[in-house]
């Protein structure tokens, strides 16, 4: 099974999307969509302090009936930051989404910021692993 660091490398250099807990809400947003993103990292200097998602934005500005526009992103955001490390297995961050009900883990080394699974990553690496497990297997089989 890969870890979390084979999954970023297959994943290429899209980069973590961070913001600082005074950027309203609305500009959030406007990245998410921008990049098609569900969730971004937020950032104090290089401190990891939370992480906004949409579904943080659905229940805490739309059903609170607070102005996105008006509302820093650091009075919506989850916080503590559920994380894993680069060496975590993705059955392990399947665990963790699973128990937690994440879909999103951001990646530490050393405390430093490296990259960011989601849910989708997760399902297509386990899903490639286990199409290379039963191509071997036939392979195996035919010969």
């Amino acid at each position: 099974m890969r870890n979390v660091n084979q999954i970023l490398e297959n994943k290429g250099s899209g980069g973590v999307i961070a913001v600082p807990r005074e950027a309203p809400v609305l500009e959030v947003i406007r990245l998410m969509a921008e990049h098609h993103i569900g969730s971004v990292l937020v950032m104090q200097g290089s401190d990891l302090v939370g992480i906004a998602t949409e579904r943080d934005y659905a229940r805490k500005v739309i059903l609170q009936g607070r102005s996105s526009a008006d509302t820093p992103v650091g009075q919506i955001m989850s916080s503590p930051v559920v994380s894993v490390l680069p060496t975590d297995t993705a059955a392990t961050c399947m665990q963790i989404m699973t128990a937690r009900k994440i879909r999103h883990l951001p990646v530490l080394d050393d405390g430093r910021v490296v990259g960011m699974v989601s849910i989708g990553d997760l399902v297509k690496a386990v899903i490639e692993d286990q199409q290379q497990e039963i191509a071997q297997l036939h392979q195996y089989i035919a010969s």
